[in-house]
């Protein structure tokens, strides 16, 4: 039997098959939410393209406000879409609204309420800088600069940056197809009837969501019973559907019962290692079948869940071009600890602000894998190390909170 690995050797390796991100492809703008970019973006066009008003006032020649009390003729309006025609003179102003276009000779915007306007003249009782209530052509962005790193997945607040940049369709990564097949002859569907000695299948669909959250895209084979003909036609789906990656779950130990590996191997799959030195999740399997990278994860929900969280995400973050991110952030515990064993532990827990803004992290009272409400539950993870001492309330721990991981 091959030996345990680190969490850390495992996750090296999971990436390692990763070795290039998945290919680019073009999408319009209205597509592009979510997506991983490709290729910088940089600015087709300066913004704004034209010095213009913050605010709603009178165009004028700062100079002709140096000597205050200060009266000045309006002589037209600039308005957004519509600009002032001709260059303003010494003694003249221009009425202006917020966005519109500077008039040529202008320096200085004065408010609206800074003013006293009697018919065709206003009087300022204040000098006004230059440059007041003013902003400059680029003051946002010119031409040719770098606006968005390629690799970042992109919000809505990035996909109106390149709209206001003036582009129509951005260089994204090709979302990463998952396939995903439970299986074991305890499984039935939900909304089933489970016989004496079944239960319902629930693993794939937090699977899927992960997936789906990482801008992937999950290809639900269903439930293989354990049987080798059965295993290899799912196989054959997953190549068919020209997945990047397969997640089995359940059945890739070495039991009487647990094919998966077999059926995997004797299918052509290069397995890479399949026991892990963490808990749960120690029968984690991962390997390559041509081209489609395979994970094998364990069939207990919590351990199911928990690896998805530590290699399959990162893994699809690798294929989409994204740059690897711990996700784990420091906290104090709420409560003693034992001290851990030889593999790595991942403790359900609540999580709450402390009064300094440290996490407090209070762990569930049943660690057991099989417990999908105390799943539901958590959230976050309490990451205790390989033969960790014991723990006092208030010690510093770290720990992976759910939020922002879309499970």
């Amino acid at each position: 039997m091959s030996p345990m690995i680190t969490v850390e050797e495992a996750l090296k390796r999971v990436l390692a098959s990763a070795e290039t991100p998945l290919d680019e492809e073009k999408v319009a703008l209205e597509k592009a939410y979510g997506r991983v970019l490709a290729n910088d973006i940089k600015a087709l066009r300066t913004q704004p393209p034209f010095p213009n008003s913050a605010m709603d006032g009178y165009a004028l020649r700062a100079a002709d406000t140096a000597s205050p009390p200060a009266t000045l003729t309006v002589v037209g309006e600039s308005a957004a879409g519509r600009a002032f025609a001709g260059a303003l003179r010494s003694g003249e102003a221009v009425r202006i609204f917020t966005g519109a276009p500077t008039p040529e000779g202008a320096d200085a915007i004065v408010i609206q309420e800074d003013v006293t306007r009697e018919g065709e003249r206003i009087r300022l009782s204040a000098s006004i800088p230059a440059g007041d209530n003013l902003r400059p052509a680029g003051m946002d962005f010119r031409e040719g600069e770098k606006l968005i790193a390629a690799g970042r997945r992109l919000t809505p607040r990035d996909v109106a940056l390149a709209a206001a940049a003036n582009h129509t369709a951005l260089a994204v990564r090709r979302r990463a197809r998952v396939a995903i097949l439970a299986t074991g002859d305890e499984l039935v569907p939900p909304g089933g009837a489970p016989g004496p000695a079944q239960i319902v299948a629930s693993n794939n669909f937090a699977v899927a969501g992960v997936v789906e959250a990482c801008g992937g895209v999950a290809i639900d084979l269903g439930i293989a019973v354990d049987e080798l003909g059965a295993l290899k036609t799912a196989l054959a789906q997953a190549r068919e559907a020209r997945a990047d990656v397969l997640v089995t779950l359940g059945g890739a130990s070495v039991g009487d019962y647990d094919l998966v590996q077999q059926a995997l191997v004797s299918s052509g799959m290069e397995l890479g290692f399949w026991r892990i030195a963490m808990r749960p999740g120690k029968p984690l399997m991962h390997g390559r079948l041509g081209a489609m990278r395979v994970l094998g994860l364990p069939g207990n929900p919590t351990s199911s869940m928990v690896c998805a969280i530590l290699f399959l995400r990162p893994l699809l973050r690798a294929l989409h071009g994204e740059p690897g991110a711990d996700p784990s952030e420091p906290a104090r515990l709420a409560v003693d600890l034992g001290a851990n064993g030889a593999r790595q532990d991942y403790m359900r827990a609540s999580l709450a602000h402390g009064h300094d803004g440290v996490l407090v992290a209070t762990p569930a009272a049943d660690q057991d894998s099989s417990l999908v409400k105390t799943m539901a539950r958590a959230d976050g993870l309490i990451i205790r190390p390989p033969h960790a001492p014991p723990a006092k309330t208030g010690d510093l721990c770290r720990v992976i909170p759910f939020h922002g991981l879309g499970v």
